[in-house]
Formats: structure tokens, C-alpha cells, sequence
């Protein structure tokens, strides 16, 4: 009877191993490994349509230290400006080709800047203490528009509901040229944000390669 019993318990150790073994020894599906050959093709095109000598290169007297981490959809810029800390978030790129208006050449806004590839930035200027500045833009080639600023208080809770001022574009006109010039002397202008544009058109590629490369592992897996 002791005889049968570890017999039996020593066959349902064995019973359960020989069935995973089993299915883990199943081939894949058709469709996963045609999946794989359509991934394998897209990394080809991407990393073939990749020009190293190309690469933005960060020109010199850029003012800004970049920090850009693989697998992010965003960089960050700092610099330090008169006691002031710049940071600014730099997002990827809305690019446009000229395919989308193909059948609008005659509209008068199809030449404004919905025609315009662009990138959207955060700004951030802030002291060593107190509130500091953030101004929400839009940089488009050789121009930068501000969309929002707001005063950020470091000391108001989540819970209350700050005062964030007008709309940006109902400022006085006057007042809208001085915050302009008010970020230009900090770093914010044409000549940066058009190295960005072609950095982050680079690193937008980039990433690409990364997460079709990660979809490829785990097709494999």
C-alpha cells in the first residue's frame, strides 16, 4: 500500500513536468514568424534610412547642457542665466510633410503655421527661491510662438486652483514682444530651436529602431 502510494506521488511530480515540456516544445504560430519577417524588414528600412554623417551635431556656444535618455520621448535642456536656472522640455516633433494638403494649395491657411512642421517646448525659469515662470511654445522654423505662461508657486497645494492669467495671445501686443525678448536673451531662440528640430527628427528615428527592435524580442520570446 506504501508502495502505491509513493508511486502515485512520484507520478504527479512527473505528469505535470512531462506536459509543460510538451508545450514548450511547440513550434510557434505561422503568424508570429510572419510577423518577425515584417519587423526584420521595417529595422532594415529604418537603420538603412539612418545617415550617421548626418546627425545633428550640437553647434558650438550652444547654450544649454542636453540631457537625452534612450527610451524617452523627450530631452531636457538646462543652463544657468544670472542666478536663474533654465530647463526646458523639448518634445518630439509634429512634422508635416505637404502630403496632408495636397488638395488645399489655394487655401490661405494651408500657408500659415499648420503647414509648418514644429516642436512643442516647456520653458521653465525659475530662482533660488519663490515662483517661478513656465511659458508653453511652439517652435516652428526660424520663429517661436508662446502659448501659454503661467506663474508656477512652488507653496500652492494640488488643492487649490491658481490663477493662471489670460490667454497668452489677449496680452497686450507690447507686453507680448517684451516676454519674447525676455526669453531670447535666455537661450530660447530661432538658432536653438532649429538645431533642435533636426535633433530630434534624428532622435525620433532613433528611438523608432529601438522599439521595433524591442518587438522583435519579444515576437521571439
Amino acid at each position: 500500500m506504501a508502495l502505491n502510494n509513493a508511486i502515485r506521488r512520484a507520478a504527479s511530480r512527473v505528469v505535470p513536468l512531462v506536459i509543460r515540456a510538451s508545450a514548450g516544445s511547440q513550434s510557434k504560430p505561422q503568424s508570429d514568424a510572419s510577423l518577425l519577417r515584417v519587423i526584420e524588414t521595417e529595422i532594415q528600412c529604418a537603420v538603412e534610412s539612418q545617415d550617421p554623417e548626418e546627425a545633428e551635431e550640437v553647434p558650438k556656444g550652444f547654450p544649454f547642457e542636453i540631457e537625452d535618455h534612450p527610451g524617452q520621448q523627450t530631452i531636457t535642456l538646462t543652463r544657468e542665466y544670472q542666478g536663474e536656472t533654465i530647463t526646458v522640455e523639448v518634445h518630439m516633433p509634429d512634422l508635416v510633410t505637404g502630403e496632408e494638403n495636397d488638395d488645399d494649395d489655394n487655401d490661405e491657411e494651408g500657408e500659415g503655421r499648420g503647414n509648418q512642421s514644429s516642436i512643442p517646448l516647456v520653458v521653465r525659469v525659475s530662482k533660488k527661491s519663490g515662483p517661478s515662470l513656465e511659458f508653453g511654445c511652439t517652435a516652428y522654423p526660424d520663429e517661436i510662438a508662446i502659448d501659454t505662461l503661467a506663474v508656477k508657486d512652488p507653496e500652492t497645494s494640488e488643492e487649490q486652483i491658481a490663477y493662471e492669467g489670460p490667454d497668452f495671445a489677449d496680452l497686450d501686443e507690447n507686453l507680448q514682444k517684451a516676454f519674447h525678448k525676455y526669453l531670447e536673451i535666455r537661450g530660447i531662440k530661432p538658432s536653438t530651436t532649429n538645431f533642435l528640430h533636426g535633433y530630434m527628427i534624428d532622435k525620433d528615428s532613433r528611438e523608432y529602431v529601438t522599439w521595433l527592435k524591442n518587438l522583435q524580442k519579444f515576437v521571439q520570446a
